[in-house]
Order: C-alpha cells, then sequence, then structure tokens
C-alpha cells in the first residue's frame, strides 16, 4: 500500500479466503487461534520455509466482511527498508494460492463484494490524487455516495415512471387516454436532474494541472529572492547584478489550497543589452500568456525614479498584472513607505524580514483555490459517469420528442427503459468486464 523507497514503516495488504494461512506462515498456530478482527498484534515474521526472522512487526486482521474488500484482510506494517518489504512480500508468497494484486484488484473487490458502488470506487482515484483541497473534499463527497444517492433517487423517478407506462401497455384497452401532459412534467424534470449533473463535469485532465503562477518584473527588481522567501529556503540563485536570471525557473510551492507551479522569469527592461538577454525576455513574455495569476515585482527602492509606474495610495499597477508587489520594504524610507501602503493592488514585501509574505500567500490562495461552490455541492471527473449520463439525457430528449408527436405508449416505455439503463451504469449495477477492467487498470498495486 506505500510507495517504493525507504520510509520509517512501510504497509503491506492481504485480501481473500487464505488470509488465515498467511497468518499462520508468517507467525504461527498461536497468532491465528488468537485472532481478534479490528486489533493490532505485534509478532515476529518469519519465512514460511527457511524458519528464518522477516521483520517484528504490526499486524490487522479484518474479518470480512467487516473490511475494504468484504473478505477476510491482513494488514502488515513492517519497518519501512526496501529489503525487509522485498523478504516480506517473498514469504507471503510461498503460502499456496497467494499471488500478487493487481492494479486496483482491492477497490475492484469491494466493489463485487458490495462494499461500495462503482461511483465511490472510482472516487478512490480522486482521493488518492487530488491536487488541491477543493479537489480532496469533493472526492471525499463522491467516496461518501453523495453523487451515488443522486443517482439512485433519479433512477427510482425513472424506475417509477417506466412501471406506470408499462401499466398502461398491459391495460390499454381498460384505461383512459394516456396522461401525455402529467408524463411531460416528470420526464422533464428527470432531464433537468440529468442535465445539472452532466454540466458539473470537470475533466480530470485540467484537475490534474497544477495552477501557474508567473513572477516578473524589470532586473534586480527581487524576484528570485521573493521565490527563495516563499520557499524558505535558497533554491534560486540571487545577485545583486541584474540580470543573473536569464532563464525562467520553474518550482512548487504548497499554499493552504493545494500545490502551485511558481515561476521566477528573466528580467524583462526596456530595452535588451545583447541576443542573449533578448532571448530572456521573450522567454520571459512567453510564459507570462500561460500564467493563471501573474505577479509584477517592483523594487520599492526606485519608487522616486518610477513613481508613475505604480501610483500611489489605492490607484492600480498600470500592468496588466493580476498583483503588484514592491520589494525590498525594509529599505524604503518612511515617506516612501507610507505613499506605497498596501492595498487592493498593492503588496509591500520584504524577503529579507517576511513582511508581506502571509498576505502575498493568502492573495495567491484566494485568486486560485477560492471555490464559488456550495460546501455541498459535487462535481464529477469520470468519463465513464459523463458518456453514461449523457447517453441518459439523449433518452430523455428522444422520450420528450415523442411526447410532441402522442405515439404509442410501448415507444415511450422502451426509451424510459434505456434511460434507467443508462443510469445503472454510472453506479455500476449495469458493466461490462471490459469496462471494469479500464477503471482499475489506472489505480496503483495496493488499492
Amino acid at each position: 500500500m506505500t510507495p517504493a523507497g525507504v520510509s520509517a514503516v512501510a504497509a503491506i495488504r492481504v485480501s481473500g479466503p487464505q488470509v488465515r494461512d498467511v497468518v499462520l506462515a508468517l507467525f504461527g498456530e498461536r497468532a491465528v487461534a488468537r485472532l481478534e478482527s479490528h486489533k493490532a498484534r505485534l509478532g515476529t515474521a518469519r519465512d514460511p520455509k527457511t524458519g528464518e526472522t522477516v521483520d517484528s512487526l504490526l499486524y490487522l486482521f479484518f474479518e470480512g466482511p467487516n473490511s475494504y474488500t468484504g473478505e477476510d484482510t491482513l494488514e502488515l506494517y513492517p519497518h519501512g527498508n526496501p529489503l525487509i518489504v522485498r523478504e516480506l512480500i517473498l514469504a507471503i508468497r510461498k503460502v499456496q494460492g497467494v499471488r500478487l494484486a493487481e492494479p486496483g484488484e482491492f477497490t475492484r473487490r469491494a466493489f463485487l463484494n458490495g462494499k461500495m458502488d462503482l461511483v465511490q470506487a472510482e472516487s478512490v482515484a480522486d482521493v488518492i490524487h487530488s491536487a488541491n483541497r477543493a479537489e480532496l473534499k469533493n472526492a471525499h463527497r463522491l467516496l461518501s455516495g453523495t453523487l451515488s444517492k443522486k443517482i439512485q433517487e433519479l433512477n427510482e423517478q425513472v424506475k417509477d415512471m417506466s412501471a406506470r407506462l408499462e401499466l398502461d401497455v398491459d391495460f390499454a384497452e381498460e384505461e383512459a387516454d394516456p396522461d401525455y401532459d402529467s408524463w411531460r412534467k416528470r420526464i422533464v424534470a428527470i432531464g433537468e436532474k440529468i442535465s445539472e449533473i452532466l454540466q458539473s463535469f470537470r475533466g480530470k485532465e485540467n484537475l490534474s494541472r497544477l495552477p501557474l503562477v508567473v513572477l516578473y518584473g524589470a532586473p534586480n527588481a527581487g524576484k528570485s529572492s521573493l521565490v527563495n522567501a516563499l520557499l524558505g529556503e535558497d533554491r534560486i540563485l540571487v545577485s545583486s547584478v541584474p540580470g543573473t536570471t536569464r532563464d525562467f525557473v520553474e518550482v512548487r510551492l504548497f499554499l493552504p489550497g493545494g500545490e502551485i507551479r511558481l515561476v521566477d522569469t528573466a528580467g524583462i527592461a526596456d530595452r535588451a543589452t545583447d541576443e542573449l538577454d533578448a532571448l530572456s525576455m521573450e522567454k520571459s513574455r512567453e510564459i507570462l500568456k500561460e500564467a493563471d495569476l501573474k505577479i509584477h515585482v517592483v523594487d520599492g527602492c526606485e519608487f522616486g525614479v518610477r513613481n508613475s509606474e505604480f501610483g500611489v495610495g489605492n490607484q492600480k499597477s498600470t500592468t496588466d498584472s493580476d498583483v503588484t508587489v514592491i520589494s525590498k520594504c525594509d529599505l524604503l524610507d518612511e515617506r516612501t513607505a507610507y505613499n506605497l501602503q498596501p492595498n487592493t493592488y498593492n503588496l509591500l514585501i520584504s524577503s529579507k524580514t517576511g513582511e508581506g509574505l502571509a498576505e502575498l500567500r493568502q492573495k495567491m490562495d484566494a485568486a486560485l483555490f477560492t471555490e464559488g461552490r456550495s460546501p455541498e455541492d459535487i462535481w464529477i471527473t469520470s468519463e465513464r459517469e459523463r458518456a453514461c449520463l449523457a447517453e441518459a439525457f439523449e433518452g430523455v430528449k428522444r422520450a420528450l420528442d415523442l411526447l410532441q408527436k402522442q405515439p404509442a405508449v410501448e415507444l415511450l416505455a422502451f426509451e424510459m427503459q434505456l434511460v434507467r439503463r443508462s443510469l445503472q451504469s454510472v453506479v455500476g449495477e449495469i458493466s461490462s468486464e471490459d469496462i471494469l477492467q479500464s477503471i482499475f487498470a489506472g489505480f496503483c498495486i495496493g488499492k
């Protein structure tokens, strides 16, 4: 369950009907006799063939169906030395009938054993790979069954509608004329709910992209020093000589809302000193076009010379930046500092003393991660779910088109059956082996 490499503790999961055989092989008969579900034990794992000690470790037994997979499950927590982990896995595999898990097989078994539906199973991967707090909260809501509940409620409405239509078909000679108006209202309501969920779709390729924040400004404005201050370490070469940064440098920075890509660019001057300088400035302008947030860094010590560039009071900088950072505020005289008091557009920053860094982090976090959604709102990220819902919505549209022509009820009943099958496919009540294989193939081995 843990990535390869050295760690304090590793985690290994075993699931299936022969879990007790694994406990017997590793820890002996006494350990099997003392097995108690959901209780941790300390034991010395030994190779079942040679009897050699592998490691002293904690292990947890979960008796099915009260486990993640719904089967008997064993979790082992050895020391995180890769040699120990390898030896322990080799020892477990010596038990007859035990094999290595396929990617996502534990979650697949949980789905097949009714521990979760397919929407929840897919959201497990989202929980693991979410790049920011909003995505993680959404993944947890999906895992808790929020979307599944909505789909089930829709499915019940379609099921009830289908039953009424089927009843009308069976007793067509005894019933009055079909009630097309009331059917239309109910089908429209179903279509609106499906459409609402569809419109929430956000593709994983967009969600997995980290926001890009670009620092730009004149040479020696303090961009590299600001990056180092935000990171809390000297990652980028800093010099008092203008033009030290010749190419843009990208680092990763964690904000409260999630991780971002932070780029320090070469200084942009009024004119280039040479061909290399011109190329550096051109690359800076190119990366600025891709930015989700542009931060203009201005040398506060140059305020008297370049006063017209950023103004005073509550006037916005004349640049197209999202935020203007006035650096080196620890070197400003009182009058200049007063004229440049922080406001909606300007921030006074000192990379040396740390002044203004917290405010800059807050501005970046609010601009990049603040969601305009209700805490209860959800969005879908699965192309499979989107396709199933789109198929259901098309079925609703066909049914509404038929209603305009007041068709035979059998045709309407058939379309609503198709809508229901599409909704059932979302949560996995109807799924082919190929679909399941493609879903779980993208999971990590231990999940």
